[in-house]
C-alpha cells in the first residue's frame, strides 16, 4: 500500500498551516505564515524526505506570492509552501540554510521582484547587468 505522506506533512505542519488545498492526488498548496518557512521547510526536507525543487515569486494585486515545491519522489507528489509577502517590504528568511539548492532561485526572484531574502550569502544579480538600475525590478506588475 502506497505510504499517504500528504497526512503526515498535515500532522507535522500542524497549525501552521493557514489554508490547504489538494489540486488533485499528486499535487497540493499548503499556505503558511512567512515566520514559519524555514520551520516548515526543515520539516518537509529533512523529517518527511521531500526534495526542494524551485520557487516561483508571483506580483499579485495585494501582495507579493512565493511557492515553494517540494516533490516526495517516491510516489511523485508535490506539495507547494505558500506564503504572501506585504508590498511595502516583502522580505523573508532566506533557506539557504535548510539547503543550498535555494540559493540561485532566491537570487533570481530578489533581483527580478525586489523580494528580500534575508540572511542570503550572495545576495547579488544572477541574470541581470551589475549595472541595472536599482529598485527596477522585471517581473513587478506597473
Amino acid at each position: 500500500m502506497k505510504e499517504d505522506i500528504i497526512s503526515q506533512v498535515k500532522q507535522k505542519l500542524g497549525d501552521k498551516i493557514l489554508n490547504f488545498f489538494e489540486k488533485n492526488k499528486k499535487r497540493y498548496y499548503i499556505e503558511i505564515d512567512k515566520k514559519d518557512i524555514v520551520e516548515c521547510s526543515k520539516i518537509l526536507f529533512d523529517d518527511l524526505g521531500f526534495r526542494f525543487q524551485t520557487a516561483s515569486g508571483v506580483d499579485c494585486e495585494q501582495n507579493f506570492e512565493i511557492l515553494y515545491h517540494f516533490s516526495y519522489d517516491k510516489t511523485g507528489q508535490i506539495v507547494s509552501l505558500r506564503v504572501k509577502l506585504d508590498k511595502e517590504k516583502p522580505e523573508i528568511e532566506s533557506l539557504t540554510k535548510v539547503f543550498k539548492a535555494a540559493e540561485w532561485i532566491e537570487r533570481e526572484i530578489w533581483e527580478l521582484l525586489g523580494i528580500n531574502f534575508v540572511d542570503h550569502p550572495n545576495l547579488k544579480h544572477l541574470l541581470l547587468s551589475d549595472d541595472w538600475p536599482q529598485g527596477n525590478y522585471p517581473l513587478r506588475e506597473k
